[in-house]
């Protein structure tokens, strides 16, 4: 019953936190190039992954933020834009790709969510350690 449910519970909790990180690109090698070892681009997936979930970001823009235009070339369309890891403009009277904005709403969600999964494993510990040294 209660092994169940807090298996469950884990499963679900680091469900969301993974698929809240954003999936990393792979690089194209061009030729003659090298490519890096597995664990330098583990540590850099994991180095990006944690920098995604504490500073995530948006496209989204109120009318008040200023447009900051992305340095990545001209003439660029919506797809090159977002790769790389720009906003494509939705008006011809903005530049065609901007700089994303800091979503502040998203971080204080995944944080409440993060301190509220480690209240809920914290609160269930107790109980766990107690029914494994009742066996």
């Amino acid at each position: 019953g209660t092994h169940l449910a807090w298996n469950c519970m884990v499963l679900i909790l680091l469900y969301s936190i993974n698929s809240s990180f954003a999936s990393p690109t792979q690089p194209v090698l061009e030729n003659g190039e090298v490519a890096p070892s597995k664990f330098n681009m583990k540590l850099k997936d994991t180095r990006e992954s944690l920098l995604s979930f504490f500073r995530p970001v948006t496209c989204r823009y109120k009318g008040e933020q200023t447009l900051i235009p992305c340095h990545v070339g001209e003439g660029l369309n919506a797809t090159e834009c977002l790769e790389n890891k720009c906003c494509p403009s939705k008006t011809s009277h903005e530049p065609m790709c901007y700089m994303p904005f800091k979503d502040n709403i998203q971080l204080t969600f995944q944080l409440l969510m993060l301190v509220a999964g480690g209240f809920l494993i914290l609160g269930c510990l107790p109980f766990c350690c107690s029914a494994f040294l009742q066996r």
